[in-house]
């Protein structure tokens, strides 16, 4: 199995943070490997604290199912096909700003959460991070 490097998890986050500073924003960045375990955390000075766990649990879901945490919660919407997946897996997040990390080959090495602003903006700020592999 492939997996995220520290180093790329290192890049993946400071570009998350550049990202967050440019939009004037304070962000939780999280990065978790291929088996879902944290490889790398980052918090900004201020930024919430209850988006701590938020931005793991964002990380964490992305690539449990391997796929942007907003698209989940499109599927677990009432009538969808996943209706109520956010209570397994120990609590999952299904909004915005978790995405699955892909290497150059397009495998997927891990995933990066972010929390702490509009989920317009986490997602944003994990695209950036997610850039940057």
């Amino acid at each position: 199995m492939a997996d995220i490097t520290l180093a790329q998890a290192e890049a993946a986050g400071r570009a998350a943070l550049a990202h967050a500073a440019k939009i004037n924003t304070k962000m939780n960045v999280a990065i978790v490997d291929a088996g879902a375990n944290l490889k790398a955390f980052f918090r900004m000075e201020d930024a919430w604290l209850g988006s701590i766990d938020i931005a793991i649990r964002k990380a964490r879901t992305a690539r449990f199912f391997d796929m942007p945490t907003g698209d989940i919660g499109g599927l677990s919407q009432p009538g969808g096909a996943l209706y109520n997946i956010e209570h397994s897996n120990g609590g999952l997040i299904t909004f915005p700003g978790g995405l699955p990390l892909r290497d150059r080959n397009g495998t997927i090495i891990g995933a990066i959460g972010v929390s702490g602003d509009t989920v317009e903006n986490d997602h944003a700020v994990a695209s950036a991070g997610a850039e940057a592999i």
